[in-house]
């Protein structure tokens, strides 16, 4: 049975809605959150199929993809279930599994689909898993994947079990845009992590653009190549750095979206280590930081809750620091802070709720205390430096959280977003839901 949990908006700064539409002193119409699916064990994502079928497809970690039909109705065996294949996932709380999952944007006549997912590691190595981004095709049942036409993209040794990132989303330029994060451990120094150029913090493979692929996001061209191609005008195509990076100096951009309107700017969830968290606009051969900053601030590998009193402008390259555009206190910062890791989100373009339409959507993880107690938040896009500001929509019945752990979004074609959650932190049991962002509906048609 669908349920819904009214929303209303809680303003930080009224700034925040002037700019987008007049309201003739009204106040912002409440949303609430409409049940799609429940049942599942830790939904990371929908993604929208691009056809004329209006199903929603939902990424669920412990390996299985899940299909509701435009009825609402979910069907019982999964699109695709590479779970018997993957990694042993840690039930208390893991990043490894079904991480991402992206359509071709000719899906509709050539069937084709791409998955990020985690292996066991390679016999006689010493890392953690083997992450892979393999392409699939649709079998003569739309409802099904041909298991058989597994094609692997891109195989990298991990060497920690966090930092995964995994989004996979295709760009306005139908290219292929990979997640990938800095190999895990912690301060970007644990095994597996080179030493880069910046001295004074050990490790680096957010900075590093030669060893290997952690700490960036990838584009590559699955249209053409073997196994795929590389864009020519990729960043570093013809000079130092590997031909795949689009863009690099991350921890973890475990979410990532591009607005479906405006200029299609990609924004990117980066998880902080433990005094900030952030959302980047992210732009090609950009770079943004880690582990030389966190979010705004300089950051010291050596004492992860003191920051540096100083650190560079620009890389080796000379290319200046991106800052991001939302910044957020972690919930062990000192200082305080309420999110234990952020998750990016999606541009509303929706038509259900004018008030969001062109807002960044985004939440965190959860809070202090190890319960499930996201909170979803909202902000302005806007050109120029400097940090936007951000306000938090929160439950009515539950004013100070949305009373799960919030793990993904996702947005159907029409521009309508979606939340993936559940009540424990880990991949188990079967707490999972996804919930649309909807208005709130009133007897008579009024809001």
């Amino acid at each position: 049975m669908k349920t819904s949990y009214t929303l209303t908006v809680a303003l930080i700064s009224v700034l925040l809605f002037q700019s987008c539409r007049k309201h003739d002193d009204k106040p912002p119409k409440a949303v609430t959150l409409q049940l799609i699916a429940d049942n599942l064990v830790s939904p990371l994502g929908v993604v929208a199929v691009p056809d004329n079928t209006k199903r929603l497809f939902i990424i669920d970690q412990i390996g299985k993809i899940w299909i509701v039909e435009n009825n609402g109705s979910r069907l019982s065996t999964p699109f695709i279930d590479v779970s018997s294949v993957m990694v042993q996932l840690n039930t208390r709380y893991d990043e490894r599994g079904l991480l991402g999952f992206a359509f071709h944007p000719d899906y509709r006549s050539n069937g084709r689909f791409y998955v990020y997912y985690t292996l066991p590691p390679r016999t006689g190595t010493s890392f953690n898993n083997l992450s892979r981004i393999s392409e699939f095709r649709v079998s003569s049942n739309p409802n099904l994947a041909d298991m058989s036409s597994e094609k692997v993209l891109l195989d990298i040794d991990d060497p920690q079990s966090n930092h995964n990132g995994g989004t996979l989303a295709f760009g306005p330029d139908g290219y292929l845009y990979i997640a990938i994060g800095d190999g895990g451990g912690a301060n970007d120094v644990a095994p597996g992590h080179v030493t880069d150029w910046y001295l004074p913090n050990a490790g680096g493979n957010g900075q590093d653009l030669d060893s290997n692929l952690f700490g960036n996001i990838l584009r590559i061209d699955v249209n053409s190549g073997s196994p795929y191609g590389i864009p020519a005008s990729n960043p570093f195509v013809g000079k130092a750095g590997k031909d795949e990076i689009y863009a690099y100096g991350f921890r973890n951009p475990y979410r990532f979206s591009f607005d479906m309107g405006g200029d299609h700017w990609l924004y990117a969830g980066d998880a902080g280590q433990v005094l900030y968290e952030e959302i980047d606009v992210v732009k090609k051969g950009g770079n943004y930081g880690w582990n030389v900053k966190e979010g705004t601030h300089c950051f010291n590998a050596a004492n992860n809750s003191v920051e540096l009193p100083a650190c560079p402008a620009v890389d080796a390259f000379g290319i200046s620091f991106i800052d991001p555009v939302i910044e957020m206190k972690n919930s062990a910062n000192p200082t305080g802070g309420k999110a234990t890791t952020v998750i990016g989100g999606n541009v509303y373009r929706g038509r259900d709720i004018p008030d969001f339409k062109g807002m960044y959507l985004f939440g965190s993880f959860s809070q202090p205390g190890n319960v499930p107690n996201g909170e979803l938040f909202i902000a302005r896009p806007r050109n120029g430096s400097g940090l936007w500001d951000f306000a938090e929509v929160t439950l009515k019945d539950y004013p100070n959280d949305l009373g799960y752990y919030l793990k993904g979004f996702g947005q159907d074609n029409e521009g309508e977003i979606y939340l993936t959650v559940s009540s424990v932190a880990g991949p188990t049991d079967v707490t999972g839901k996804v919930f649309k962002l909807v208005a709130e509906k009133t007897h008579g048609g009024k809001q």
